[in-house]
């Protein structure tokens, strides 16, 4: 999986051109006379093509990592019913794809965007203590679940408003690739908790741990690599 993901990002890299967007800052002036005028700054322009290509060199690591030097430590929590490193993992990548799509989607203020980091970032370390806190109870407990639920119902609250605002405003705003990569982003956001459920509720296949761990590799692999492949070519075809 590691080799998969690092394949991939290398040939976006590889075949990448340059396309910058602005990351934006919003304020007030005071005009005497007039009052608050708002006023808006470009911080930084970041290019979108590598941002893409980090997403898949994230989760390359993240595999080496537990397949080399983590291994041990890697086995040994998978015995006890939980895998941090998955969670650290897809708190970073899985944040970078939903900042991408924000952006995309017109979503481009440094402050909304760190504040779009933290809700999604904290669904997944929910996630962490979901499994963590589950290891010394008899009855599974929910309540991380449904905490990670609400951080990452928020941070898409707050991605759809633009992204419906502007189409609302002009379908033609948002590229169709956007609407099919924040399709897909969708849909797997989805999938990520029905394996956790399965995986907790024991249901059939699910009863052993490691089905739902092997769910959870999958799943990554598929969902980074269509939304990655999506606003790959979605954006280079409009270079």
């Amino acid at each position: 999986m590691g080799t998969l993901h690092l394949i991939q990002g290398a040939i976006m890299l590889f075949l990448t051109e340059e396309v910058w967007v602005p990351i934006t800052t919003n304020f007030f002036k005071f005009q005497e006379g007039v009052g608050p005028i708002p006023n808006q700054a470009t911080l930084v322009e970041v290019p979108l093509g590598p941002m893409i290509a980090l997403f898949m060199f994230m989760s390359a690591i993240a595999h080496y990592s537990v397949a080399t030097f983590g291994y041990k430590w890697y086995v040994r929590n998978l015995g006890k019913g939980m895998n941090p490193a998955r969670w650290y993992e897809y708190a970073i990548s899985s944040s970078l794809m939903i900042v991408i799509i924000a952006i995309l989607s017109g979503l481009n203020d440094a402050a909304a965007l760190i504040l779009l980091v933290g809700c999604n970032a904290s669904m997944n370390l929910f996630g962490y203590s979901m499994e963590l806190q589950n290891q010394y109870t008899t009855k599974t407990s929910w309540i991380n679940f449904y905490f990670g639920s609400i951080a990452g119902a928020i941070a898409w609250i707050a991605v759809l408003m633009y992204f419906f605002g502007a189409a609302l405003e002009n379908f033609d705003n948002i590229p169709s690739f956007v609407y099919i990569a924040t399709g897909f982003l969708v849909l797997f956001w989805i999938t990520f908790p029905v394996n956790m459920i399965l995986q907790y509720r024991r249901k059939g296949r699910w009863k052993d741990y490691l089905v739902g761990e092997k769910g959870y590799i999958i799943l990554s692999l598929v969902s980074k690599s269509l939304l990655a492949w999506t606003l790959f070519f979605g954006i280079q075809a409009r270079v």
